[in-house]
């Protein structure tokens, strides 16, 4: 198990505030289904009740949205968003032990194909939820 490491929640200064507002609305969301949940269920479970909190919210979510990747001259398809809440932010949820290198590199890549700035990955599987969440940024 690798060592615990204090969340970086922190955003750049000149980050769009709309972003980080919309951003805290998610982590809300995801809180709250921690709390009625709890740790140690399915990844697939947490995407349903997930989307349907946000949607409580109000906020427009959609799931497993296909994302291309470029490569050269050509559009690879294959890869999917969990979520992508209001066309602006991609949340990859996770129900592992520990979040890794992997994971973060992989939201990174989602950001990159959907020319998006902001991903949130969020590991459900924590018996405190701020500890399996982190923010990339791009």
């Amino acid at each position: 198990m690798p060592p615990r490491r204090e969340p970086d929640l922190s955003l750049p200064a000149d980050f769009p505030q709309e972003l980080n507002e919309l951003s805290g609305q998610i982590l809300g969301a995801a809180i709250e289904v921690h709390r009625q949940i709890g740790p140690g269920l399915l990844e697939s479970i947490y995407e349903v009740a997930f989307d349907h909190e946000l949607q409580l919210r109000g906020l427009t979510v959609e799931r497993q949205v296909p994302v291309a990747v470029k490569y050269k001259d050509i559009q690879i398809g294959g890869q999917r968003l969990d979520l992508l809440v209001e066309g602006k932010i991609i949340v990859e949820l996770k129900a592992v032990e520990y979040l890794t290198p992997v994971h973060e590199a992989q939201i990174i890549s989602y950001l990159k194909a959907a020319g998006l700035r902001l991903g949130l990955l969020i590991n459900f599987n924590m018996s405190r939820l701020i500890d399996g969440v982190r923010r990339l940024v791009l």
